[in-house]
């Protein structure tokens, strides 16, 4: 249990929900006890365990009770059963005004709260000057509360936060109201505190930094756990989630024959035009050798990506490539009913699941024609992969949209389909992970000037 920060068993939390103010009267004081409330549970039978040092994100549509766990962990409220243990001093960025009293000034409220957590006067005075220095708001630190903006408000709440030593951080969104450079400044924070070994707990709707900051991540569904591992696995739930609740059944359709307009005439074509011209009548993607089999996969199945096809110097499916080299990557989609609206897409994510580029028809704009039935249809992407050395995985989708002004539908989408290693070129020019084709030259001469 030494090793456990946090540990949740089987928590729940109902809340009492009343039409209006005077129903929650007539129930209080009705003399046969008659019920007017309806019963909302936030939270269902909640169990999870985090280690000491470890950083775990969730994530969850708005209304999920991401909010309301935190906020049970952290004892402002008690669960309606279950049990929540804590092993170390907890410092939390709950809600705006959740722990400021907007009466007082900054600097009263910073007080308040370190006292709140054990701090004596002399520590505090102490820890004081950091807090400004991380919070920039200058004499605002002396002004009532009420008086800042959320952007000083997130600053002076967050920076009182992380530096009061906390064993345990608890961070509920509050940075989205920062600017860009406040978050960065709080992300190098996070790394600081990871290096220290701090147990924080974070809850985001970004996914990038759910992937790029936790080691663990759990999704929250109408107040369940509905998924709980490694953040690659729990953002590829999310998103099926944030795409309408469309999953596929998981299930691997075997690979099936392929049909050939004339058998005879493929015996001497090469590997692409086989491809063009050959119509697969099942999944023909799983027998490339830079397949990955553990690809997530989703979509209303409309349509399948039924092959694919990479060509890179001549040589095709290669499992590595120079950093660099140009790519087109071939998708091959048969249609089981009409698409009036067609959208094909790429999307190139690192091994551990950051997502570094992606575009599609519509963002290149481009309008793909509408697609008939049990049509077969073949799209070529063409890129320069000029990406640092390193594993990468590369998806592809088809999806629809319902009319040209609104949001699309995903048909078929392959997420880290293509594993793909990128090799250092003998000329090395560039650190990173992508190459920005930056170059150098001097502009002080004379002839730069004009004189």
């Amino acid at each position: 249990m030494d090793t456990i920060a946090v540990s949740i068993k089987n928590v729940s939390k109902k809340f009492r929900l009343f039409n209006s103010p005077s129903e929650r009267l007539l129930e209080a004081f009705h003399p046969f006890k008659k019920k007017y409330h309806q019963e909302f549970w936030a939270l269902k039978d909640i169990s999870f365990d985090v280690k000491k040092g470890k950083t775990l994100g969730i994530i969850g549509l708005n209304g999920s009770g991401k909010s309301t766990l935190l906020q049970i962990i952290c004892s402002v409220l008690k669960p309606t059963s279950g049990s929540v243990s804590i092993n170390g001093r907890i410092s939390a960025l709950l809600e705006l005004g959740a722990d400021f009293n907007p009466e007082f000034s900054g600097r009263e409220n910073v007080f308040m709260k370190c006292i709140s957590m054990g701090f004596s006067k002399k520590e505090i005075l102490k820890q004081l000057p950091l807090i400004e220095e991380f919070a920039e708001i200058g004499d605002f630190i002396d002004q009532p509360v009420k008086t800042y903006s959320s952007g000083m408000f997130v600053r002076l709440a967050f920076a009182t936060a992380i530096n009061v030593d906390p064993d345990i951080l608890i961070v509920d969104e509050a940075l989205a109201v920062g600017d860009a450079k406040f978050q960065y400044k709080c992300y190098l924070k996070f790394r600081e505190l990871q290096k220290k070994k701090v147990t924080i707990l974070f809850v985001s709707h970004s996914l990038e930094v759910i992937a790029n900051h936790c080691q663990d991540a759990i999704l929250l569904v109408n107040g369940s756990i509905h998924c709980f591992g490694k953040p690659k696995d729990t953002i590829n739930r999310y998103t099926e989630l944030l795409a309408g609740n469309v999953i596929s059944s998981g299930k691997k359709r075997a690979c099936g024959k392929i049909i050939k307009k004339n058998k005879a005439l493929t015996n001497n074509l090469t590997k692409l035009q086989k491809f063009l011209y050959e119509i697969p009548d099942n999944d023909w993607c799983v027998l490339h050798s830079n397949y990955n089999k553990n690809e997530h996969r989703y979509g209303d199945k409309k349509a399948e990506i039924v092959d694919y096809l990479i060509i890179s110097n001549n040589t095709s499916d290669p499992s590595k490539i120079s950093s660099g080299d140009n790519v087109d990557i071939y998708l091959k989609v048969k249609c089981y009913e009409t698409i009036q609206y067609p959208n094909y897409g790429i999307r190139i994510k690192t091994v551990d699941g950051i997502f570094i580029f992606g575009t599609n028809a519509l963002l290149l704009n481009i309008t793909p024609p509408l697609v008939k039935k049990n049509k077969i249809e073949i799209y070529k992407f063409s890129l320069k992969m000029s990406l640092a050395p390193g594993e990468y995985f590369i998806g592809l989708g088809v999806g629809s949209k319902p009319s040209i002004h609104k949001e699309g539908i995903p048909i078929d989408r392959r997420y880290d389909m293509i594993h793909l290693s990128i090799e250092s070129r003998a000329n090395k020019y560039f650190s990173g992970i992508v190459n920005l084709a930056c170059s150098l030259e001097q502009c002080n001469s004379e002839e730069n000037i004009g004189l």
